[in-house]
C-alpha cells in the first residue's frame, strides 16, 4: 500500500495524554439531545415504537443522526472515546459521515473523530485541540448512519466542566424525512441540513430521517404527533414509492399531527431535487393540495416550501450521486429552509 505522508490523513489509535480525565456523557453536567438512552445504547425513538412502524425502522432506529452532547469547559483540548454499534459504509458517502463524530467549539468546527477506513474498528478515539484559551461551548455530534453504545469525553484533569447554556429555542424542531434528512451524503454529521439549521438558529432538533424508510405509516405519524416540539417539518416525499402512495398518506400525516397539536407550526417540503419534471411535478401538486386544503379550513400555522428551489442556481451539481446532497447541497437546503423556521420561531 502507498505510504501516506500527510499526517492529517492518518487516523490515530489509542490516543493518550498526561493528565486527561474521562467522563461518561450520562453524568452531570453533560446534556444529551436528539437521542434517548436505552439498553442497546443511544436511540432516536423507543424500540417498541420502531417495531410497530416497519422492519426497516426497527433495524435503523438506533442510528444516531441528530444526537448531540453539549457542555462547557476551559480545557485546552477535548478528547472523544466512543464504542460504535457497527461500521457502516456505502459507496456514495465517506466513513467520516456514516461513522464519524465531529466536535464543534463555540459553533465552529473543531475536529473529527472517525474510524480508519483501511482497518475500521468500532472503538474510535481522538483529541481535538482548542484554537484559543478560555471557556468554550462544546457540541459533539453523533454519527449519522451507525449507533453509539458508549461515549466518553476527556478533558484536562485541572479543567472546569459545566452545563452548556440552553438553546435559544430549546423545544425541538422535529424533522421527518428521507435519507437526505438523515444526512446522506454529508461528509460529517454536523453538515447535514438539520444540524446546520440548528447552529444557524440556535435551536434544538430531533432528526427522524431514515434512508428509504419514511413512508408516513400511521404508527410513525401517531408517534410524532405525541412529541413535544416547536415545529414539525414534513419532508418524506422522496421516500413515498410513487405519487399514488404520497396522495394516500401525505394529507393523513398532516391531519394526524394537527389533530393532537392544533397550534403547532407545520412545514411541508416537497422533494429536494434540481427539477420536478414528470412524476415529481405531480408529487409537488399533491403536497400543495394538502397545504391548500389546510389553508381553506382556516389553518394559520401551516407552511410550504418547494424543494426544487434550493438548487435553482447550480442544478444537479448539488448531488453526490444524482440524489443525495453534497455539503454544498446541504448548505443550500439549510439556507432555503432556515429563514422560514426563523420567522416561525420569532413569533
Amino acid at each position: 500500500m502507498k505510504k501516506n505522508f500527510d499526517e492529517n490523513m492518518i487516523v490515530k489509535k489509542g490516543v493518550t495524554r498526561p493528565g486527561i480525565k474521562y467522563y461518561g456523557i450520562n453524568e452531570h453536567p453533560f446534556e444529551i439531545y436528539g437521542v434517548i438512552k436505552a439498553q442497546e445504547g443511544h436511540v432516536r425513538m423507543p424500540r417498541e415504537v420502531a417495531k410497530n412502524v416497519s422492519a426497516g425502522i426497527a433495524q435503523d432506529y438506533a442510528n444516531t443522526a441528530g444526537g448531540r452532547v453539549r457542555f462547557v469547559t476551559d480545557s485546552p483540548y477535548v478528547a472523544v472515546s466512543a464504542e460504535l454499534s457497527s461500521i457502516y459504509q456505502f459507496s456514495s458517502m465517506s466513513i467520516m459521515g456514516t461513522c464519524g463524530i465531529d466536535v464543534y467549539v463555540d459553533g465552529e468546527f473543531g475536529g473529527i473523530v472517525r474510524p480508519d477506513v483501511t482497518n475500521p474498528d468500532t472503538h474510535i478515539t481522538d483529541i481535538v485541540n482548542m484554537r484559543e484559551r478560555g471557556e468554550h461551548i462544546v457540541e459533539v455530534n453523533f454519527p449519522l448512519y451507525t449507533g453509539v453504545k458508549e461515549l466518553f469525553i476527556g478533558v484536562d484533569e485541572g479543567a472546569a466542566i459545566k452545563p452548556a447554556p440552553k438553546y435559544t429555542y430549546d423545544k425541538p424542531i422535529v424533522f421527518y424525512g428521507s435519507s437526505i434528512t438523515n444526512g446522506a451524503c454529508a461528509s460529517r454529521p454536523g453538515l447535514s441540513y438539520p444540524a446546520r439549521i440548528s447552529r444557524m438558529l440556535d435551536t434544538n432538533y430531533i432528526n427522524l430521517g431514515f434512508g428509504g424508510l419514511c413512508k408516513a405509516e400511521q404508527a410513525m405519524t401517531d408517534y410524532i404527533a405525541g412529541l413535544d416540539m416547536s415545529i414539525f417539518v414534513l419532508d418524506y416525499d422522496y421516500n413515498a414509492p410513487d405519487a399514488d402512495y404520497l396522495e394516500k398518506t401525505h394529507e393523513n400525516a398532516y391531519l394526524t399531527v394537527r389533530e393532537r397539536n392544533p397550534d403547532l407550526p407545520i412545514v411541508m417540503i416537497s422533494c429536494p431535487r434540481a427539477d420536478l419534471r414528470g412524476a415529481w411535478g405531480k408529487r409537488l401538486e399533491i403536497i400543495r393540495r394538502t397545504y391548500d386544503n389546510a389553508i381553506a379550513k382556516g389553518d394559520k400555522n401551516v407552511y410550504m416550501i418547494n424543494g426544487s428551489e434550493f438548487f435553482r442556481e447550480i442544478g444537479y451539481d448539488y448531488a453526490a450521486d444524482g440524489v443525495h446532497p453534497t455539503d454544498l447541497g446541504f448548505d443550500l437546503m439549510a439556507k432555503g429552509i432556515a429563514p422560514i423556521l426563523q420567522g416561525i420561531l420569532k413569533k
